[in-house]
């Protein structure tokens, strides 16, 4: 059996790797993240880039469900948004040619907000143009 000293080592020991671990995760701020631009009717799909909330959370996921264990899944979320406004090139007439796109301005961790975040495992590429057409690159 273990001794009560054994046993204080090994706690610790898992308590200074987590910490260690957790302190080199990039923690949950904005930053930056090329994504696509495009409307149906318009011929470009632009790539510009933005700012979105991404970064680790602190997340726990019990051994045993219970349906009386509270839910501790955090997501890295939006606190604070701004919108910028770009145009898109080559929108025939008739065509609102500008495309309004969100900024993070700050982040936080919170339960998913499935109304401005995508709280999914695996989903496309924020630069993947859904139209299939060719990008053109705003600096």
């Amino acid at each position: 059996d273990l001794d009560r000293t054994q046993v204080e080592v090994i706690t610790l020991f898992f308590f200074i790797h987590t910490c260690a671990y957790a302190s080199i995760l990039r923690h949950c701020e904005p930053v930056n993240e090329t994504i696509s631009v495009e409307k149906e009717e318009c011929p470009k799909c632009v790539l510009i880039t933005t700012r979105i909330c991404s970064g680790y959370c602190l997340t726990r996921d019990f051994l045993f469900k219970s349906t009386i264990a509270p839910l501790y899944q955090h997501v890295c979320s939006y606190k604070e948004i701004r919108y910028e406004k770009i145009k898109l090139p080559g929108c025939p007439n008739g065509v609102d040619p500008y495309f309004t796109y969100p900024v993070a301005v700050s982040c936080y961790c919170s339960l998913c907000k499935m109304d401005n975040s995508d709280c999914t495992t695996q989903s496309i590429s924020p630069s993947f143009c859904i139209y299939g057409k060719t990008h053109l690159y705003l600096i």
